[in-house]
């Protein structure tokens, strides 16, 4: 029997009102350490991206835009690690064969990321590490139908035009240094 893969629950982003009292708190008492922030390509909000392991670009996030009286969940997105970009294709193929909306499939550069709608409309979102680092929020279309090669190319390419790129040891060595992990 083929074994079925395993996604692991690694990171989360919530909507806040305050986004900067939110910051100073998730980054005083809590530790964390922010490692990108910025404006969101697709929609008028303010992120903030934090963790407290230098293997990890985000293990949480925060994003302005909950109103005051806010009656919807404060949860912007659940995120889900596989092992690899065929991993991903394995479960975009699920996802599909379950008719479950898939909104899009893009690459963060960091990651390739499938996002959907679970039953009870909540985003979800599938991804699968790259070599590779660009500052966040980053957002670019990919085809997850192409052979592996050519998407590992293409994102490459689209990586490197950003000039922010680095690869991942380089930018884990760099959060580890502001994380004061190492010297």
């Amino acid at each position: 029997m083929p074994s079925t893969p395993k996604p692991r629950l690694t990171h989360m982003a919530l909507f806040v009102q305050d986004l900067d009292r939110m910051v100073e708190f998730y980054t005083r008492v809590m530790g964390l350490t922010v490692s990108d922030r910025g404006g969101a390509t697709s929609a008028p909000v303010q992120m903030v991206f934090m963790s407290s392991d230098p293997e990890e670009h985000h293990q949480f996030v925060l994003a302005s835009g909950r109103p005051e009286y806010a009656t919807f969940s404060v949860a912007q997105q659940i995120s889900f690690l596989v092992n690899s970009l065929d991993e991903l294709r394995e479960m975009h193929d699920r996802l599909t064969e379950e008719s479950m909306n898939i909104n899009r499939t893009v690459t963060h550069g960091n990651a390739w990321s499938v996002y959907f709608d679970d039953p009870e409309g909540n985003r979800i979102e599938l991804y699968a590490h790259t070599p590779w680092h660009v500052p966040q929020p980053h957002s670019h279309p990919f085809d997850i139908g192409l052979p592996n090669d050519e998407i590992m190319k293409q994102t490459e390419s689209h990586c490197r035009a950003d000039p922010g790129f680095m690869t991942v040891a380089e930018r884990e060595k760099e959060l580890a240094k502001r994380m004061a992990l190492v010297d």
